[in-house]
């Protein structure tokens, strides 16, 4: 239990200890977005925090929804990858999808947790982009609008 004074809005990030969540930030898209081509396209899944610290690790848990595609062609398979502020730094799926068939595939969820170390104080913007793998067939990220919501939330945890 902590003590909060009058007037006070908490224990300050110096006196928590090692491993404590800073702060918290998260945010959702319900925007369906499609793709036929193999260049990267952001999602709408995006957030942005601003660490208290350098030394901060950044805690990414992105649940990325209404992942499909159309089923016309067998070589239809997705990528997806997570980004910092123009910077790739994981793969969340790469192929996904992928059957050898022309099945269609509708409502997928597929994950990610990642700790990062931005090394910054600055404002840091973590998204989430897609492509069709082979450049053909269309691919999609909250299918089926408002009833596919893809969440990313941002942990600052103190080091």
């Amino acid at each position: 239990m902590a003590l909060i004074l009058s007037g006070d809005t908490g224990v300050p990030a110096s006196g928590m200890p090692t491993g404590s969540v800073i702060q918290t930030v998260n945010a959702t898209t319900t925007t369906n977005v499609s793709s036929s081509s193999s260049t990267y396209v952001d999602t709408t899944l995006t957030a942005t925090i601003t660490p208290t610290s350098a030394t901060s690790k950044i805690l990414v848990l992105i649940s990325q929804n209404g992942v499909g595609r159309n089923g016309l062609s067998s070589a239809e398979d997705m990528k997806i990858k997570l980004v910092r502020n123009g910077t790739d730094i994981a793969g969340i799926y790469q192929y996904a999808m992928y059957s050898g068939s022309s099945v269609l595939f509708r409502g997928g969820t597929y994950g990610l947790s990642y700790l990062d170390s931005p090394a910054t104080t600055s404002a840091t913007t973590y998204k989430t982009q897609f492509a069709a793998a082979e450049n053909s067939g269309t691919v999609q990220v909250q299918q089926d609008g408002g009833n596919s919501v893809s969440t990313i939330t941002l942990l600052e945890i103190k080091v």
